[in-house]
């Protein structure tokens, strides 16, 4: 594949600076371009390398502004980032291979009705009344439980278990190792010990989401644990029975839910961030990294720390630590004043 400047300035909504014609063959991260490349400027950090890089062409924002001569031609765009997610995108639908059929051996329940355009991997078990959607794909030595259902164009990539019950939309994505209800850790302590709480309801997620490597979702108690709409789940992350993550919602790496919270749509959750049970997570609210939320948080609020706190008032607790020893040594320099008098 091959494409100039200013063919993907025009796939792109971007205008050009400098050679148009250009030709592009690969994308390449702005700090390690070479020519045929087109690389992306999203993060100032990055700007030094837009004088240095060997690039033939890099996404720029429209406002922009070069503060030595650039090599490269400029393709200048509202979002370069979004630009380039689209770009990649797209030279993944034009080079991603074409799975279709059943391969052997695998499992498929009798009555299981196949529309003619999915797929199922080698030693993948598909149960009892599953029901798959168009254009499935359900990669080598997955599993899919008694009785689930799954969306149109949906894939479920090797390794996979999804439990009986559950029911996965349409145009999702879930990566390989994740385990999609499993039991919800519910135990009655009891003089003999913890008795187990059966756990009888499901997983539920909706249209257009994507679940990371290694992640966990467990059933609910009853009812159903939901994923909405859109919501985007990265590697190793915990939901437990009964949480609700809401529309557009994004939570990173090694995060972990407690059981029966509800986070809403729009949130930013950052990895390794940690929530108590039963509480509720407002519309628009950022969490950042490492952060543990015990209590019940406002639509659009902004926390860090353990325990969370508005960004603003973490900030001003910093500064503080940070004037802790030299507040020590002048309060011990006053207790001697004060021995001598």
């Amino acid at each position: 594949m091959e494409f100039t400047a200013n063919q993907i300035a025009s796939i792109a909504n971007g205008t050009v600076e400098g050679d148009g014609e250009v030709k592009i063959n690969t994308i390449a991260k702005i700090e390690e371009g070479h020519p045929g490349a087109i690389s992306f400027l999203a993060n100032p950090k990055y700007s030094r390398y837009i004088y240095t890089t060997g690039s033939s062409a890099v996404l720029v924002s429209d406002d922009f502004v070069a503060e030595q001569p650039v090599k490269p031609t400029l393709i200048r765009v509202a979002d370069p980032y979004a630009t380039v997610a689209r770009l990649l995108k797209m030279v993944e639908e034009m080079t991603k291979p074409v799975y279709v059929g059943i391969e052997q051996p695998s499992y498929i329940a009798p009555a299981v009705e196949l529309p003619d355009d999915v797929y199922v991997g080698a030693f993948a078990y598909v149960g009892e009344g599953a029901k798959l959607g168009k254009n499935v794909k359900i990669f080598p030595q997955a599993y899919v439980g008694r009785g689930v259902e799954i969306g149109d164009d949906t894939i479920i990539y090797s390794g996979v278990k999804i439990y009986h019950g559950c029911r996965i939309g349409k145009n999702c994505i879930i990566h390989s190792g994740a385990v999609i209800g499993a039991d919800g850790f519910g135990f009655a302590p009891t003089p003999a010990g913890f008795e187990k709480i059966p756990q009888i309801g499901n997983v539920v997620i909706s249209d257009d989401v994507e679940i990371g490597a290694n992640t966990t979702i467990d059933r609910a108690m009853m009812g159903s644990t939901r994923v909405d709409h859109g919501a985007k789940i990265d590697n190793l992350v915990q939901i437990a029975h009964n949480c609700v993550v809401g529309e557009n919602t994004a939570m990173a790496a090694q995060g972990g839910i407690a059981g029966s919270t509800k986070v809403g749509k729009n949130c930013m959750i950052g990895g390794q961030v940690g929530l108590a049970g039963h509480i509720k997570v407002g519309d628009g609210v950022q969490i950042a990294a490492q952060s543990g939320v015990k209590e019940d948080v406002p639509d659009r609020s902004r926390l860090f720390g353990t325990p969370a706190m508005s960004i603003g008032a973490y900030g001003r607790q910093a500064i503080m630590i940070k004037d802790l020893p030299e507040l020590y040594r002048r309060v011990e320099r006053i207790e001697k004043d004060i021995e001598k008098q």
